[in-house]
């Protein structure tokens, strides 16, 4: 073999493998930035309804939540009509989340009545911060920090 031939061979050899490492290298922080600590849904899911509610009554009272409460919420979502998710703007004070935790509770229970309800606070950069547990049985409100 000739050295243009050797050396075409070496070049796409490391060609190659420079390819292999860089695509595999972007499927992984693509899959890596995917992921969120939020609770995932099924992929036949329009957008629409991944960003405020499963159902109909749930993607409308998401929306609502997210317009109403406008500097201290940021996104809402409804999933099965008893699950709110809630991500807090950097505003909300630590000590303003249990109170914004019990408004949206009462809001909550009074478009799904008569279930148990859940809401999840999340903090700005979407990691949980608090439970709280509406029983409708006893009508009171558990609140539980992350």
């Amino acid at each position: 073999m000739s050295l243009l031939q050797q050396s075409r061979k070496f070049l796409t050899a490391v060609i190659l493998i420079l390819v292999l490492t860089v695509t595999s290298a972007c499927a992984g922080a693509t899959q890596a930035k995917g992921t969120s600590s939020l609770p995932a849904l099924n992929g036949s899911a329009s957008y629409q309804q991944l960003e405020s509610g499963n159902t109909v009554a749930g993607q409308d009272f998401g929306t609502w939540v997210s317009q109403t409460a406008k500097g201290l919420v940021k996104d809402a979502y409804v999933r099965d009509n008893n699950k709110l998710g809630v991500v807090i703007t950097p505003q909300v004070r630590p000590n303003e989340v249990q109170p914004l935790a019990k408004s949206l509770v009462q809001g909550f229970h009074k478009n799904f009545p008569n279930q148990d309800l859940t809401v999840l606070m999340y903090a700005p950069d979407k990691k949980l911060i608090m439970t709280a547990k509406y029983d409708v049985q006893s009508k009171q409100v558990q609140y539980k920090a992350a």
